[in-house]
This record gives C-alpha cells, sequence and structure tokens, in this order.
C-alpha cells in the first residue's frame, strides 16, 4: 500500500509541475510564436488566456472536489490540460493556439486544487508537511525553470515541444491516477446530481466568473487583440485608460455581489463565511496574496541582469538558481520538521522575515553590485521563501475539517494566482513609468520616449537604443526604475509578517490524532449500517 501511495505521490507532484510550468514555459517562446503566427497583436492573449480561465475556475473546483468524486474531477482536468496542451502543440494558427491556451488553463486550475485534496486523503495530516514541503520545491523548480526549458525548446527544435513535453508526461500520470489512486466514497458524493448542481451556487457562479474575468482582462491584455472583444460591445474607440477603468468598475461590482450571495446563501455557498472567516484561513489568504512578492522578483530581477549585466534571456534566469536552490532546500527541510515539531507557524514568521529582508537588500542593488552581493540577496530570499509559501496550505488542512478543505486550499491558490497577476500588473505600469520620468531627465538626451515605445519595445530592447554618450546615466535611470518595482516588492514581503503573526498557532500532530480518531469512527459507524442493511436485506429474502 506505502508504495502505491508513493506511486500516486509522484504522478500527481509531476501533474503539478507540467501546469506550473506551463505558466510560464512560453515567457521565452513567444517571440518565435509570433513569428511563425504572424500574429503580434495577439501576444497579450497568449499568456491572458490560461490566466483567465485557470483563475476564475479556482474557487468553483474546490466546491466541486467537495461534492463529485475527486478522482473522477482530478481525472477530468488532466484531460482538458492535455487536449489544451495537444491543441497549442498542433495549433495552426493564433486563435487556435489561444484556444488551446484557454483550455489548458481550465484544466490547470482544477489541477491545482485536485492535487492538494489527493494529499489530504491519502496522507495522515502529521506527515503531509514532509510532502508538501516537496511539493513546495516542485513548484520553484517550475517556476524558475519554466524559460530556460521554453528557451532551449525554442532556439534548439521549436516552440510546439514546449507543449508536447505535456502530452506523455501527463498521459502517464493519468494512467497511473485511474489504476492506483483508490479514495473511499463520501456521504456529500451520494447525493442527487440535481441538489450537487443546486450546491454549486449557479447564482454565485453567474458574478463570480464574470467578475474574475473583468479584473484579469483589465490587468493584462493586448491593446490591438483586445479592441477586437471590445468592438463586439461597441465601445473599441475609448482610450486604454477608460477600458481599464469601465472593466475595474465591473470586475468589483462583480465580486461585490458574489460576498453577498455567500452571506444572503451560506448552505450553498461556494466559499462558505464560516471558511473564509476562521482566522487562519483569513491569515493563509493574506499571507498567499502578498505573496505576489515573489512574482515581483522572479520577473524583474532577470530584466535587471539583462539591462545593468547585459546577460541574455537563458543566462539571466540561470542568474536566479542562487534563489532557487535554497528555496527548494528550505522547503523540504521545513516540511519534515513540521511534521516532526507539529507547528508550522514560526517556520511561516521566520520565513516571512528573511523574505523581507532579502527583498529589502534587493532595492540596493545599483550597476556596481557585485557577485557576492546578488547572489547573497538571493540565498536569504529564497531561504525565507521556501520556509513560508506552504503554510497556509498547511492551516487550511489543519483548521478546517477534511471535507472543507478542498475549499480552503482553492481559496489560498486562487489569492496567490490572482494578486500574483495584480501586483505584477502593477510593478509593470510603474517600471515604465519610472522610465519614462527618469530618462526624461538625463540632460542633453534628445529622446522623445513614451510610455507606448516602453510598452511595445521592452525596456531592455529600448535601452539599447539610448546612445553610448548617455549610456551610463540611462543604466542608473533603468535600475532606480526597477529598484521602485522592488519597493513594492518589499511592501508585500513586510505586510505578509503581519500574516504570519496573526496565523493560529496549531499543531498538525495533535490534530492529525483528532482526524484518525474521527476515521475510526466514521469506518465504524459504516460497518455498523452495512451490517444493518444485510440483516435488512436477509429479512426481505
Amino acid at each position: 500500500m506505502e508504495k502505491i501511495n508513493l506511486l500516486v505521490i509522484a504522478s500527481i507532484f509531476v501533474a503539478m509541475f507540467l501546469v506550473t510550468l506551463d505558466r510560464l514555459i512560453i515567457s521565452t517562446a513567444i517571440p518565435q510564436i509570433t513569428n511563425e503566427f504572424h500574429s503580434t497583436g495577439d501576444i497579450g492573449w497568449y499568456g491572458t488566456a490560461y490566466l483567465l480561465t485557470s483563475c476564475s475556475v479556482q474557487l468553483v473546483f474546490g466546491k466541486i472536489y467537495t461534492l463529485f468524486s475527486v478522482k473522477t474531477t482530478l481525472l477530468a482536468t488532466i484531460l482538458l490540460f492535455e487536449a489544451g496542451s495537444a491543441l497549442c502543440a498542433a495549433a495552426p494558427s493564433s486563435l487556435v493556439f489561444i484556444i488551446g491556451r484557454a483550455l489548458a488553463g481550465l484544466g490547470a486550475g482544477g489541477v491545482l486544487s485536485g492535487v492538494m485534496v489527493v494529499v489530504v486523503y491519502t496522507i495522515p495530516l502529521n506527515k503531509r508537511p514532509q510532502y508538501q514541503g516537496f511539493f513546495g520545491a516542485v513548484v520553484g523548480i517550475s517556476s524558475v525553470t519554466g524559460p530556460l526549458i521554453g528557451g532551449a525548446f525554442t532556439s534548439n527544435i521549436t516552440w510546439r515541444w514546449c507543449f508536447y513535453l505535456n502530452l506523455p508526461l501527463g498521459g502517464l500520470v493519468f494512467v497511473l491516477i485511474l489504476f492506483l489512486l483508490h479514495l473511499p466514497d463520501r456521504p456529500e458524493t451520494k447525493i442527487s446530481l440535481r441538489e450537487k448542481l443546486v450546491q454549486l451556487n449557479v447564482w454565485g457562479l453567474l458574478v463570480l466568473l464574470p467578475g474574475v474575468v473583468c479584473l484579469c482582462l483589465a490587468l493584462q491584455w493586448s491593446s490591438v487583440g483586445f479592441y477586437y472583444l471590445l468592438s463586439t460591445l461597441a465601445i473599441h474607440t475609448l482610450t486604454t485608460q477608460y477600458r481599464r477603468i469601465i472593466l475595474s468598475v465591473f470586475a468589483t461590482l462583480l465580486i461585490l455581489a458574489f460576498i453577498s450571495i455567500q452571506i444572503w446563501r451560506p448552505d450553498q455557498a461556494i466559499v462558505p463565511p464560516r471558511v473564509f472567516l476562521q482566522r487562519s484561513i483569513v491569515s493563509g489568504v493574506w499571507v498567499s496574496a502578498c505573496l505576489g512578492h515573489m512574482m515581483l522578483i522572479v520577473y524583474f530581477l532577470p530584466l535587471w541582469f539583462q539591462g545593468i549585466q547585459s546577460l541574455s534571456a537563458v543566462q539571466s534566469g540561470i542568474h536566479l538558481l542562487p534563489t532557487l536552490v535554497p528555496m527548494v532546500a528550505a522547503s523540504i527541510v521545513t516540511g519534515h520538521l513540521v511534521s516532526r515539531i507539529g507547528y508550522y507557524t514560526p517556520f511561516l514568521i521566520g520565513g516571512t522575515c528573511l523574505a523581507s529582508i532579502g527583498t529589502g537588500l534587493f532595492t540596493t542593488l545599483d550597476v556596481q553590485s557585485t557577485l557576492s552581493q546578488w547572489v547573497g540577496y538571493q540565498i536569504l530570499y529564497g531561504f525565507g521563501l521556501g520556509m513560508s509559501s506552504q503554510a497556509p496550505n498547511m492551516a487550511a488542512q489543519t483548521v478546517l475539517q477534511r471535507t472543507e478543505a478542498a475549499m480552503g486550499i482553492s481559496l489560498m491558490f486562487f489569492a496567490q494566482l490572482l494578486f500574483g497577476s495584480v501586483f505584477l500588473s502593477i510593478g509593470e505600469t510603474v517600471l515604465q513609468d519610472q522610465l519614462v520620468t527618469r530618462l526624461g531627465e538625463i540632460a542633453g538626451l534628445h529622446m522623445d520616449i513614451t510610455l507606448q515605445q516602453v510598452e511595445n519595445m521592452g525596456a531592455t530592447e529600448l535601452m539599447q537604443m539610448i546612445p553610448d554618450a548617455y549610456r551610463q546615466e540611462a543604466l542608473v535611470a533603468y535600475n532606480d526604475s526597477l529598484g521602485a518595482c522592488f519597493q513594492i516588492a518589499l511592501i508585500l514581503a513586510c505586510l505578509s509578517v503581519g500574516g504570519g503573526i496573526f496565523m493560529e498557532w496549531r499543531s498538525v500532530r495533535e490534530r492529525g490524532k483528532e482526524e484518525k480518531e474521527e476515521n475510526k469512527k466514521e469506518e465504524k459507524e459504516k460497518e455498523e449500517k452495512e451490517k444493518e442493511e444485510g440483516k435488512e436485506n436477509k429479512t426481505v429474502c
């Protein structure tokens, strides 16, 4: 049985690796994709389509896993992800590629929650932190290596292998889960389909999905590609600023409506108030949202290497290894320590403090920074990130009943995905504004640099156009502009410390014993019920 469990855990971690890898592997492949499809105007949709579907269904899958078979639901989401990947790999046009990305994102949203739900139902609570540590390592490795793998495939073979890669590995995962994963039936899964649909809270879905879509579109979209979408609504003549304002207003109203519906119908809520308002869940969501500082560092630190040290995109990704290695090590070691000690809160507090210090040090980088500086800063930051990043998920599994754990886990992933995108969008805006302002202040540099130029060309490409006489001053301006982005990451990292302090001190060991007793009680009641049904059948005969 232990061997089968290990195979199942290994397979779902491979699934997690693929869906997290798929989010970033495309970044270095986009130039070749646009060249082949002649689709520069669709660039924004290549990332947005995946984000839209994966983020918008995250909370919904938390409820689906509660009501339907975990195994069946997970297999269905893997099939969706595989179908989307196959469509992307074989896409004959940009439109088909975008549809494939949307389909893959839909499957990825379900796989993210499903992996952790399987862990909840197959591993005792007191042992889960060990596996949670490996889970954090998998996410960290995929996040950093995604652009590297994408660049390697694009440069040496073809960008299509970024998606062909998912097919054999995903197929193997599907087969292993199909034959090896065996989970007991739950009372919630035995109710009628009609009752399940009622429990899914249709009214909540009708406002949640478009609300998240509006928010994501307001943050990430290509002005050219978005033109065609808005043209159907007869508002494409509006400026970019007004489009974003309109979408943001709609998103706010719809999300407020969703919250109101959850309060109005708590018995059918996608996220019941009793779950969301639990102290550890509030803290976990706060920390997960503030983990947007990781997105900012992983995105803008390579830009610093490319702009200040003149490295290629692949080389800048390799220079992130001082963050990756300690993050993976700290995540695994922390998982084992939590299993032995029982408490995850002290590691959360310590990790967020270390990450805050590391992020603060990033703000001190300048054009003269040495190897020892940026390596040391990354090591400190990586250790802090590895110690703290998995605590929100552990909190959801510890403080909630097993039947509600899926909803808590989905909340954490939703906050991390959504707010990571929000803060990354804010960071990009700040970088563009700062760069235009600071370059405009360089005396004698007669270049009419606009926000549109920075957005279309990219900051590093724009820097290459600066005359040699002003290159040093321009590098300082670029460094200071990136420093403003690192300051946003610092604010988020410091705010996450508050979430760690507010987190309850709950022991996975003590809760694990309680869960074990509950499982024995459930098995005993099930056996008694089966005996009674057997007696009734004999009487009827």
